[in-house]
């Protein structure tokens, strides 16, 4: 019996120590894309009513059992973490929701069938159906709200003090993508131009891709680029960010995982690899020139190939016939804003993997990528 219960528990610190290593950011990244891309693939598939029941269930089953782990558990009922934990479900639904009807829609016009919504008439009175309706929401979310206010206590703390800073020092979750951004890149672009430039891309998406189909009625075979580049965007660059700072990013902003002690005494040094080093002295083995010009000259060029080779690589594999939809201009501006948003994970896996601390680091300007 001893010898049961003892390969039980070891199968048991195998599978935790298995998860810990997978939810390491590198691998958290990679899987999250992965999976991304399978259930988009598969989303006439996996968006059944069955076998969407049948994945929540085991996720929820799991989700049970982990929280009998006393580090897992300390995480996602701290009471600022539960809010978080409600809105990866809430996303997962209205995904599941949204491309459900995609998938009945797009099956419906391959069978040449109506879709979902032809001859729907979705107009209503404001009084007394919409006013009701909202009147009915208000109620539900008080008491939703009161229930939550007396079960959960609120994360009330001493008051400030600027002579203590709370370890790990967290930002209102609406802000850890931008707190993890700034592990990657200098504040002025983490803080400003990425985030601008992603809130202007996602906007511009439809602009950019002329396609009118999928205008008033869900469909993700037609409108495919639109959709995945927004959805990267939201959930990859967004939720997974936060998912980071809230549930993975522990004392002294160091990675752990799930089922993880968070120990204040880990070491939280971290060795910066600058990518000059590592061409002039890693594999020319050469001392870095004097002028910052020519010490950041491998990484320019490496900048410039990224958003100059980048546009034609893309032009003659994947994006070669919207290229040819959209035009030269609306190629071009989708390109830029295409390639600053990949650069955000392309960054975060060299810092994981290499300690990569900047492409470009001219500090006598300022301009540090």
């Amino acid at each position: 019996m001893d010898s049961i219960l003892a390969s039980s528990t070891s199968t048991l610190e195998s599978v935790k120590h298995f998860i810990n290593v997978a939810c390491e950011p590198h691998w958290f990244m990679i899987i999250s894309v992965a999976a991304f891309f399978i259930f988009l693939i598969g989303y006439r598939f996996w968006t059944k009513p069955a076998v969407a029941a049948t994945i929540a269930a085991l996720v929820t089953l799991f989700f049970l059992a982990s929280c009998l782990d006393d580090n897992f558990n300390k995480i996602v009922t701290k009471a600022d973490n539960v809010p978080i934990v409600i809105m990866m479900v809430s996303v997962a639904f209205l995904l599941w929701l949204a491309f459900r009807q995609a998938a009945i829609n797009d099956e419906r016009m391959e069978k040449g069938e109506p879709l979902l919504e032809a001859g729907a008439d979705d107009k209503v009175l404001v009084w007394p159906d919409l006013v009701y309706s909202e009147l009915i929401a208000l109620v539900l979310c008080t008491a939703l709200l009161i229930v939550w206010a007396i079960v959960l206590r609120a994360p009330l703390e001493q008051p400030a003090n600027p002579n203590v800073a709370p370890n790990p020092a967290k930002a209102p979750w609406y802000f850890l993508g931008l707190q993890e951004m700034l592990v990657y890149f200098d504040p002025w672009l983490a803080g400003v131009v990425l985030p601008g430039l992603i809130v202007v891309g996602l906007i511009a998406i439809p602009y950019m891709d002329k396609n009118p189909r999928g205008n008033g009625y869900y469909t993700f075979k037609e409108r495919k680029f639109a959709i995945t580049s927004f959805l990267f965007g939201f959930i990859i660059l967004w939720v997974v960010l936060i998912i980071f700072g809230t549930f993975l990013r522990g004392p002294n902003w160091n990675f752990f995982g799930p089922y993880e002690f968070w120990d204040h005494n880990r070491p939280a040094a971290l060795l910066n690899t600058e990518f000059h080093d590592l061409f002039w002295v890693n594999l020319l083995g050469r001392p870095l020139p004097g002028h910052y010009l020519m010490r950041e000259l491998p990484g320019i060029i490496l900048l410039g190939g990224y958003f100059l080779l980048g546009p034609l690589i893309m032009k003659a594999t994947v994006f070669r016939k919207l290229s040819r939809d959209i035009g030269f201009m609306r190629y071009s501006m989708l390109c830029v804003l295409m390639l600053f948003m990949l650069l955000m994970p392309i960054k975060m896996v060299l810092r994981w993997t290499l300690n990569l601390h900047y492409i470009v680091g001219i500090t006598e300007w300022f301009l540090n990528v």
